[in-house]
């Protein structure tokens, strides 16, 4: 061995014996247990960027160590390739959106072999190819037939940059996540699926998973379940009636005036000629702005329809006023406004000198309405609530909520904030919605033998208003599959999220030109056992892929309802505090680190800097430290190859090591032990100090282990055959280097398949501790002790401490709790 290390020469040259061997090629069964593990694939943007790396890093050393572990494991990996981003990046340069995307495949796919992931390319899935969208047309006619794929005219978000509609999801602070333009509400006619139907089951499903907490809360604040009581106020002096839907029964007495939404179909029926103007020009103005700006909007403003409402539990007559704070989509459109306990409400309320009427005071404490300066929302004791008055609010919540069902006012229901998912895109680079209109038959699905619809190769897709399709005749001109008439095509294209939100059972049978999906190959791996990816999909791919699974089982299609088992979110890369972004210019290329440092040291730099689910905070001089490292591996085993011991194991038999010899053997075993707990538990920086501690405990045997002895000789080998085989799923090409250089593959390609090491327990086992000892939870003392010792041994040595005597002479010992190999605390009184 040369004493320089060499990534450029080591790394392709492992990477072309691998794809020769087609190494990372996984039968579809085998007696060995299943592991299904995932990364989420990506949209080719044909960069790999620090965050690429540090997810496919994280999730590529899980797979290589369950593949040594001796499980049967599915590591496969794909391309979100239609979208908006692909699209417009097309529109922006000129050319066709394929030919942008598999541009940038063939380069993504070029990066990611160089940084050495184990993916099992022959399951490769592109979204944007036909053989793969067009199941996705037929998972939509499945849920079409099921009553789960609907169309109807509605608000949706637009972005009039983007030219299409978004699904609430996609909106971020108001603006397109895609280009950060201000998004505004139109009316239209969109497909949708029906996820509402399954709120609860997404719901009660967190308690079969193992997903990150906060996942879970996202998720739950986003379907925002809430219980309450829905119920009719009617319009005074007309027959129609407005339904209200409330949480707070407890608060109906405090109703001071009513608000519908600007949409709700109310408004044209109610508002007198006197205030049409105002309440028109008001409307539109509300009508431009998202959803979610509404929601947000401090600035709470509104009109008076001249309308008044009753309030059925008091008679009272109250005005109706329209607030664009109130959304047609959530709820009912109507709301009563108790402005003493709700605080948008209040707002509102000193906004327009409403009546503002307490009805639940804190205990002890009588509210003062014209001194208030925010709503009381706690609980409290009933007042100005008639037959209710004195009781608990909780109690009040209930009674009131009895009452109002026994007298046939209201009835209790339960809300979900959820809104049905929309799939329309008015764009072009998407999977087209299989759907035909016919003038006689109407809407009339593509007979699954048709499929796929298949986009025309030529759009003028200019991203500009309309869907490009509409202007294709020879793709909108068909004829009805039902009566042989003339028809039109749908052209709308889905929403990218659809072709995500099925992916990973297509991974299972992934050419299977007959179906979907080979269901005795799903069965056998799915679900995902582990899935990697980003915490921000929460609310979008995360929970569309849920729905998807329990609509599919539903179907009959598939058994399991959850298609993660266990999900883990890596954290950002960042630069001085800051998230990477292309934009600003901040993000270092891997590729030119790759040229420079080598994959290897990208690899474990980026698995070193923080535990993969904290942000970690990227600098060369991190880069370079890890090159060192790798270089001191390199120069170690250079430098000890000609001492070492092939028979090491049977020479140990024999040979017994000298202290630092023992020592060394005691790190090796440490070391497996401490490696494999870290990945088990995905803390792969703690995993990698402790594969430098042991390079630090070897390199002291360098200078002198030609004159050792043999045991001393055996102590260092064993520790050489170990190491490559531990830092294998963190710096493989490395790994195989040192491996093959020791004689250690055989017949073999790769460590890959290699068995893990077992750590022998009483090899790792430490001679001596430190003991501490406590009197009354303060610490007295350190001493050293036998590892090991029984706990009356180690009550003997705590209590016979000089130090801890000093706290216990002439005192009564009550206890004496002992924390085997850590501490002993003396309970004295």
């Amino acid at each position: 061995m040369t004493d320089k290390y060499e990534p450029q020469t080591i790394e392709p040259k492992w990477q072309e014996r691998w794809a020769h061997a087609r190494l990372f090629e996984v039968p579809d069964r085998s007696e060995k247990p299943k592991f299904y593990y995932l990364d989420m694939f990506a949209y080719p943007s044909g960069d790999l960027h620090w965050g690429h790396v540090r997810n496919y890093t994280v999730g590529d050393v899980v797979a290589r160590y369950h593949v040594m572990r001796g499980e049967h494991v599915l590591h496969p990996t794909g391309f979100d390739a239609f979208g908006l981003n692909a699209e417009n990046a097309a529109i922006k340069r000129g050319i066709h959106p394929a030919e942008w995307t598999a541009r940038n495949v063939a380069q993504m796919e070029q990066q990611y072999r160089r940084m050495g992931y184990s993916f099992d390319w022959s399951r490769e899935v592109n979204t944007s190819q036909p053989d793969y969208y067009t199941w996705t047309q037929w998972m939509f006619l499945q849920l079409y037939r099921g009553g789960l794929a609907f169309k109807k005219r509605a608000p949706v978000n637009w972005c009039p940059s983007c030219a299409t509609a978004l699904a609430n999801e996609q909106v971020i602070g108001g603006s397109c996540e895609r280009c950060d333009t201000a998004v505004q509400q139109k009316e239209m006619e969109q497909w949708f699926y029906r996820i509402t139907r399954y709120a609860e089951r997404l719901l009660e499903g967190h308690d079969r998973i193992e997903w990150p907490d906060d996942v879970k809360l996202m998720q739950r604040n986003w379907i925002g379940r809430s219980e309450g009581v829905e119920f009719d106020m009617a319009i005074a002096d007309s027959p129609r009636k407005a339904t209200v839907y409330t949480t707070r029964p407890d608060t109906v007495f405090g109703i001071t005036y009513m608000v519908l939404a600007p949409e709700h179909p109310l408004v044209d029926e109610i508002t007198s000629a006197e205030q049409w103007a105002a309440v028109d020009a008001y409307r539109e103005q509300a009508r431009s702005k998202p959803e979610l700006e509404r929601i947000a909007d401090t600035a709470k403003d509104g009109v008076f329809t001249g309308a008044r409402a009753i309030n059925p539990m008091t008679g009272e007559q109250v005005p109706v006023w329209v607030a664009e704070y109130v959304l047609m989509g959530y709820g009912t459109g109507a709301i009563m406004a108790v402005p003493a306990h709700d605080q948008r409400d209040f707002e509102f309320a000193k906004r327009y000198d409403l009546p503002i009427r307490v009805v639940i005071n804190p205990q002890g404490t009588a509210l003062d309405p014209e001194t208030m300066t925010e709503a009381y929302v706690g609980p409290g004791v009933q007042v100005n609530s008639g037959p209710f008055d004195g009781l608990p609010s909780e109690e009040g919540w209930v009674k009131i909520a009895e009452d109002m069902e026994r007298r046939g006012i209201g009835k209790r229901t339960v809300n979900y904030r959820l809104r049905d998912w929309l799939i329309s895109r008015q764009r072009y680079w998407g999977a087209p919605i299989p759907i035909i209109y016919c003038d006689t038959c109407g809407t009339v699905p593509v007979p699954e033998e048709d499929l796929p619809v298949l986009l025309p190769p030529r759009a003028p897709f200019t991203g500009k208003g309309g869907s490009p399709l509409e202007a294709v005749p020879e793709f909108v001109n068909t004829t009805c599959p039902r009566c042989g008439g003339k028809a039109r095509r749908e052209v709308d294209t889905m929403d990218t999220f659809v072709c995500s939100s099925w992916y990973f059972i297509r991974h299972a049978s992934p050419h299977d030109s007959e179906r979907a999906f080979d269901a005795d190959k799903v069965r056998y791996w799915l679900p995902v056992d582990l899935y990697i990816g980003g915490r921000e999909h929460a609310t979008m791919h995360l929970i569309y892929a849920r729905f998807f699974c329990m609509a599919l089982h539903d179907l009959g299609l598939v058994e399991f309802e959850e298609p993660f088992t266990r999900l883990f979110n890596h954290g950002v890369v960042g630069l001085g505090g800051k998230k990477m972004s292309k934009t600003r210019g901040d993000n270092p290329s891997p590729d030119g680190m790759c040229a420079r440092y080598g994959a290897d040291t990208a690899r474990l730099f980026i698995l070193f800097i923080a535990p993969p689910g904290e942000p970690a905070e990227w600098s060369e001089a991190g880069v370079e430290g890890i090159y060192r490292f790798l270089g001191r591996v390199w120069r170690l085993f250079s430098a000890v190859l000609p001492a070492f011991d092939a028979a090491w194991a049977k020479t140990l038999e024999t040979e017994k090591p000298s202290l630092a010899g023992t020592a060394l053997r005691r790190k090796t075993h440490q070391t497996i032990t401490k490696v494999t707990a870290e990945i088990e538990r995905i803390h792969h920086n703690t995993a990698v100090s402790a594969l430098m501690e042991m390079v630090n405990q070897m390199s002291q045997f360098v200078a002198d282990l030609p004159d050792a002895a043999a045991g001393d000789r055996a102590a260092v080998s064993e520790a050489m055959a170990t190491l490559p085989v531990l830092l294998s799923p963190f710096a493989p090409h490395l790994a195989d280097e040192l491996a093959e250089r020791l004689g250690l593959l055989g017949r073999s390609v790769s460590l890959f398949s290699a068995p893990w090491p077992q750590a022998d327990p009483e090899l790792a086992r430490e001679d001596e501790i430190t003991l501490v000892v406590q009197v009354n939870g303060k610490v007295r003392d350190r001493i050293t002790v036998a590892a090991g010792a029984d706990e009356e041994r180690l009550k003997e040595l705590a209590l016979n401490s000089e130090r801890a005597q000093q706290f216990i002479a002439g005192k009564a010992v009550r206890n004496v709790v002992v924390v085997p190999d850590k501490l002993v605390n003396i309970v004295v009184s």
